[in-house]
């Protein structure tokens, strides 16, 4: 059983490493908004391409949420920065525990 206690570690870990960068690629994204980015620029399309998928279901929603008046910015990027940590206390955190009792 140690096998899988070992293999749920590490998964834990990596899972945790990858949430970590992907706030930050959030993180980036939000300061990169502040200014008047060039849309054709590679590193601009990338961070959009990696973050949209996430952050327009969260705009979406708070356009509901707050109707057409809506509070004048975003924050969809700290919402979706909660729910990262959110998931990374809880899975990680759960997938970790596993791993060592299974060792």
């Amino acid at each position: 059983m140690f096998v899988a206690g070992n293999f749920l570690t590490a998964l834990a870990s990596v899972l945790h490493l990858l949430l970590q960068v992907y706030i930050w690629v959030v993180i980036v994204r939000a300061l990169i908004s502040w200014v008047n980015p060039d849309p054709w620029n590679p590193i601009v399309q990338t961070l959009n391409r990696l973050t949209d998928p996430l952050l327009e279901p969260i705009r979406r929603w708070m356009f509901r949420m707050m109707g057409y008046g809506g509070i004048g910015i975003d924050i969809s990027p700290l919402l979706l920065i909660m729910a990262i940590y959110f998931v990374d206390f809880f899975l990680v955190g759960t997938l970790s525990d596993i791993g060592m009792r299974l060792r």
